[in-house]
């Protein structure tokens, strides 16, 4: 059961998918994520939606609250995953 099933999905509500990301320099991601989950510590490069791209230094566990177009790659060493 979903208490919260005839409630409108707001910005700020959870998730409700989820899925590994496999970083590629060439190719934005199908779906954009509301936020992206790091499985594994390490780096994660990360492209938005102005073309800049940065690297993040993350911990597992850690959750950016960014929502890339791509994730590069290039710079990548962590384990990702998004959450739509």
């Amino acid at each position: 059961m979903d208490p919260f099933a005839f409630h409108s999905r707001g910005v700020d509500s959870p998730a409700t998918h989820h899925a590994a990301i496999t970083p590629n320099n060439d190719a934005d991601l199908p779906t954009r994520p509301r936020a992206i989950y790091c499985e594994t510590g390490g780096t994660v490069a990360l492209r938005d939606t102005a073309g800049t791209d940065l690297t993040y230094t993350v911990v597992a566990g850690q959750i950016l609250p960014l929502s890339p177009v791509r994730v590069l790659a290039t710079g990548t060493t962590a384990t990702v995953r998004g959450w739509w």
